[in-house]
């Protein structure tokens, strides 16, 4: 006669239980690991948008072409930020807005990600910068009474009547140390006779001061802007960029990365003994 074994019932459930906490752990577990997957993709989602984002860059040079001022402001609630405003001073407004929208729209055919996913040898860079500055210089060039921002009658009047009164002033301290009491209209009045007929080859000349001062300003900008775009050609050099992409997406793989979770069987260990 063949043996017979005898089931033990409870060892049995307790074990079927012990498998069952197990699969919920391991199922439990892998859910887990998905939602940080998730999480870890929409983390080198963002990492991919914010290192090919190029708007601080552009906002940053539309408002030095504009001759913003960043400066602190105060906030509601207290404290300060660092934010732009508008320059109240005519000599750093360089540019009209046309010259700002020129520029602008020349500079964001450079600066965007094509150009940081590109892959461009030292040789290459060179000569785009060199197509870039030519052709900068010759938009510039050909619209340079409607680019820049010529002083207005207003602002070397402004400057010429400054020199009056600083002339004014000097005049009358020689007198006083002198000695002598001379009134400051009457003073005024005689240097507005002495240059009574050279008035407008005086506001010739501080126009023509002011258009100096701009211009030096202006070369500065296009220093910064040219800087700009050489910078962005540098990370698309041998495919900088899209190389380091690659490298933070295979991080994030291996990272995020899980085994396959058990899947429950329905029988049970009790239902395998029973059939």
């Amino acid at each position: 006669m063949g043996e017979k074994y005898i089931v033990d019932e409870d060892w049995i459930k307790a074990e079927d239980k012990k498998l069952s906490d197990a699969l919920s752990t391991a199922n439990n577990t892998g859910l887990r690991q998905d939602i940080m997957s998730m999480g870890l993709a929409n983390q080198e989602k963002n990492l991919v948008q914010e290192q090919l984002s190029l708007a601080d860059e552009l906002e940053t040079i539309e408002h030095l072409l504009r001759g913003d001022i960043l400066k602190s402001v105060d906030v509601e609630g207290g404290g300060k930020v660092q934010d732009w405003v508008a320059s109240k001073d005519s000599s750093t407004i360089i540019l009209t807005e046309h010259g700002v929208h020129l520029i602008m729209n020349t500079i964001m055919f450079y600066l965007n990600k094509n150009t940081l996913l590109s892959n461009y040898q030292e040789e290459l860079i060179n000569k785009k910068m060199e197509d870039f500055s030519n052709a900068l210089s010759d938009a510039i060039f050909m619209e340079y009474e409607k680019v820049f921002n010529y002083p207005s009658f207003e602002d070397c009047k402004k400057i010429l009547d400054e020199r009056m009164e600083r002339k004014t002033k000097l005049r009358m301290y020689a007198y006083e140390i002198t000695g002598q009491k001379v009134d400051e209209k009457t003073i005024k009045k005689g240097f507005i006779e002495e240059i009574e007929n050279q008035i407008e080859r005086e506001m010739t000349k501080i126009k023509e001061q002011i258009i100096k001062d701009k211009l030096k300003r202006f070369e500065i900008i296009i220093r910064e802007v040219q800087d700009a775009v050489h910078s962005t050609y540098l990370r698309a050099w041998n495919g900088q960029e899209r190389r380091t992409l690659r490298q933070h997406t295979q991080i994030t793989e291996v990272v995020g990365n899980h085994p396959t979770p058990l899947t429950k069987h329905n029988k049970g260990v009790l239902g395998r003994f029973r059939g």
